[in-house]
């Protein structure tokens, strides 16, 4: 439950951060490698990030998907960089070639790729940390439910200011968002540890406290109102296929 709430608030910053500075973009793309070929494609992945991808803004990070219908599969993630970074992407010294020939022969056709946008106001990361699991949370918004979306952000973001401060998680909202496959934000809590998961969830409680008695109840209902569902998967970062090391610096997270 906690995750559902934290994911809520995303939507409007789509609204209300519309700043002249260039915000910055995560590029995700989920590989499914041949089950026969995974040993190659790997080896492959692995060697081209080191490669192309081990340092800047076009650095990559690959987790790998433990549950749920993308189970097994690979996503590749590059950034966070701005938009105008894309346009010098690397495309030399047999880059392309080298993605061609030592990786997507061992992938199947299907993939996916998204752009999700990063929202610091509504995220946190108060301290550096290394990365280990990640817990995704995704919800779909119904149309025309900005302004409720905003009031949802609102709340949720002051509890978490008050009562997990220390609480590593990041907000983004898809930038290319359809309307079939329910992923307009998503909730990213990173952790080292499952064991959290195995305990009560006590978001309620804390929300109670800090807006008053019952008004989680009524958050709840509010929710239900803008959101047409969610979806959770797990992750795990996988630094033996990555460019970039699992070191997140907090400054660079919070501009």
């Amino acid at each position: 439950m906690r995750k559902i709430l934290y994911l809520m608030l995303l939507f409007p910053f789509l609204v209300i951060s519309q700043g002249a500075q260039e915000y910055m973009v995560m590029e995700n793309v989920m590989l499914t490698a041949i089950p026969t070929k995974t040993a190659e494609f790997e080896a492959g992945l692995a060697a081209h990030n080191k490669k192309y991808h081990a340092e800047g803004a076009h650095g990559a990070r690959v987790y790998w998907i433990s549950n749920g219908k993308n189970a097994g599969k690979y996503i590749w993630a590059m950034g966070p960089l701005p938009w105008s970074a894309m346009d010098s992407r690397p495309a030399v010294d047999g880059h392309d070639e080298d993605w061609s020939k030592n990786v997507v022969p061992y992938t199947t056709a299907e993939s996916d790729v998204t752009y999700w946008r990063f929202h610091p106001q509504f995220s946190n990361f108060s301290a550096d940390f290394n990365l280990k699991y990640l817990s995704v949370f995704m919800v779909d918004f119904k149309r025309f439910k900005y302004a409720e979306m905003i009031s949802i952000l609102e709340r949720v973001t002051k509890v978490n200011a008050e009562k997990n401060p220390d609480e590593a998680y990041g907000v983004y909202t898809n930038e290319m968002p359809d309307s079939q496959d329910g992923r307009d934000m998503a909730f990213v809590n990173f952790f080292s540890n499952s064991g959290w998961m195995g305990r009560e969830d006590t978001f309620p409680k804390k929300f109670d406290e800090v807006h008053g008695e019952g008004s989680f109840m009524k958050f709840l209902k509010d929710v239900e109102a803008a959101t047409n569902g969610e979806r959770s998967e797990l992750w795990t970062f996988r630094e033996d296929l990555s460019g970039l090391s699992g070191t997140v610096n907090a400054q660079n997270r919070q501009e």
